[in-house]
């Protein structure tokens, strides 16, 4: 399976090696603390930055503090894994509480997302000036073609893999509540879901950042089991090779990230319920208002919102904080993503909200797990064939999904991509029975859809640009909900998937 991204106009990978020698540390040649600046994206109009921060010495490394300038033209958007602070184009990096010990031969890492395409100069350590150069060496990363007229590259990632298994079953778990489908306990969810989603974690008030998780009131969910016995069944699935995540918002979990404190408040927050389960990850479900654009924020390529530059950062830094086995999972709604072929924020006197999720994905898909986009729910949208779809035909669901899967113009802008996410970071999201959502689609009917995408086959009036045959998997609402259905969903379409 592939572990490869498709990178919009990545140019070459400029490192400028940056020599640091720690204060009061005497002799000129002597082994010191180093960081290397990588430009891992590159686009027209900015590029992401990464510093990595090397203790060569035989001591231990208690804080850093990173500053350079930055030309006239270049300036700093979204950052994470340091704390920030710029006057007139001069930057201070200084570490997080989790990333300011280096023990000899360790290293950290920060990064950035720049609007304008200079580098950074004047490089300083701790008041001390920065020795070395830089160097321009032949990028690694390969070509691949698209089908889009951008060009590309790939790049190798670090995201935690998802259960072992070629193909997924994603289903959400109402955890908190029943919502009139019953409650399931955790130990009696049922063999075909690969990860389990627990819905939801939902904030102390809209701007707050702050979030908190509780099991279903015995009121509400007689049968809800103890914390403990919850805790314990987690534990046994994921000796089963199931993965368990925190979802955070939902329908009424509207959570906004509007300052630096509730940035701050979400990481800690969600890091203490990650933490409390013994949990895999974190899903992204942010619905309604939870994200929208600025006027004047036109870039998904380098976003300048709060909202969405505050989201950026809390989700690297949890990455960094969690390694390489972390979980990310969105599940965006349509209006938020393939919106953004005709709109993009409120230009044009569209809602500001459209296309909103496309910076979050672009900024996070070196670290995405898997995108489900939720294909119900949804009014009429646009396909790349620039004809309506409406769910949930088969047309829909092919179209939308040929959208991620295969890269689209931003407000239909051939110089503007949005490039195609990896096949096996992909699942559709569908409502598990009529009772969980607008747009039911028959079994046979999904079946088609699957078809179409992975096989080329059984398509009808939409075909997708290529086949996707390392298509992920499905995403569902709800496995409540499933179960109410006499488990039409997970029984009918795990025997697919598995065939």
């Amino acid at each position: 399976m592939s572990r490869k991204i498709l990178v919009a106009r990545v140019a070459a990978v400029l490192t400028v090696v940056l020599g640091i020698a720690l204060a009061g540390f005497v002799p000129a040649h002597a082994a010191g603390v180093t960081a290397s600046f990588v430009k891992q994206q590159s686009w027209e109009t900015g590029y992401t930055g990464q510093i990595t921060l090397k203790n060569d010495t035989a001591s231990q490394v208690t804080g850093w503090k990173v500053e350079f300038d930055l030309p006239a033209g270049t300036t700093v958007g979204a950052y994470w894994d340091a704390l920030q602070t710029n006057a007139g184009g001069h930057y201070v990096f200084t570490n997080r509480e989790y990333n300011g010990n280096l023990a000899p031969g360790a290293s950290a890492t920060f990064g950035f997302n720049a609007a304008g395409t200079a580098a950074p100069v004047n490089c300083r350590i701790n008041g001390s000036p920065c020795d070395g150069g830089s160097t321009n060496p032949t990028s690694t990363t390969t070509t691949s073609k698209t089908t889009t007229s951008t060009s590309t590259a790939t790049t190798t990632t670090t995201t935690g893999p998802p259960p072992a298994g070629n193909k997924l079953l994603v289903g959400y778990l109402h955890s908190s509540f029943a919502n009139g489908s019953g409650y399931i306990r955790m130990a009696d969810v049922p063999a075909e879901w690969d990860i389990i989603q627990l819905a939801f974690a939902e904030p102390t008030s809209v701007t707050s950042g702050d979030l908190r998780f509780k099991l279903c009131p015995v009121a509400e969910c007689p049968n809800v089991e103890s914390e403990a016995e919850f805790t314990a069944a987690i534990k046994a699935k994921q000796a089963q090779g199931k993965k368990v995540l925190i979802s955070i918002g939902g329908q009424n979990g509207q959570v906004q990230l509007t300052s630096t404190a509730a940035r701050d408040a979400f990481v800690s927050s969600v890091s203490a319920i990650i933490d409390r389960y013994g949990l895999n990850g974190l899903d992204i479900d942010f619905e309604g208002h939870s994200l929208y654009l600025d006027s004047g924020d036109t870039d998904f390529k380098a976003p300048r919102t709060s909202v969405v530059v505050n989201l950026i950062s809390a989700l690297k830094t949890l990455k960094a904080k969690y390694g390489s086995a972390f979980q990310l999972t969105m599940a965006p709604e349509t209006f938020f993503v393939q919106l953004g072929y005709q709109h993009y924020g409120g230009s044009g006197g569209a809602d500001n909200r459209a296309g909103s999720y496309l910076p979050v994905i672009h900024a996070m898909r070196n670290d995405l797990t898997l995108l489900h986009v939720q294909q119900y729910n949804s009014g009429p949208i646009m396909g790349l064939d620039n004809q309506w779809k409406q769910m949930p035909s088969v047309d829909f669901h092919v179209a939308m999904a040929d959208m991620v899967l295969g890269g689209f113009p931003v407000k239909g802008d051939p110089n503007n991509q949005f490039p195609a996410l990896r096949q096996d970071q992909i699942a559709l999201g569908l409502p598990a029975s009529p009772n969980a959502g607008n747009g039911h689609t028959a079994v046979a009917a999904v079946h088609k859809v699957l078809d179409c995408l992975m096989k080329g086959s059984n398509c009808e009036s939409y075909k997708p640009r290529a086949k996707y045959p390392s298509l992920r998997g499905l995403m569902t609402w709800s496995i409540n909900w499933d179960r109410f259905n006499n488990a039409e969903f997970s029984k009918n379409h795990r025997a697919y998937l598995d065939r």
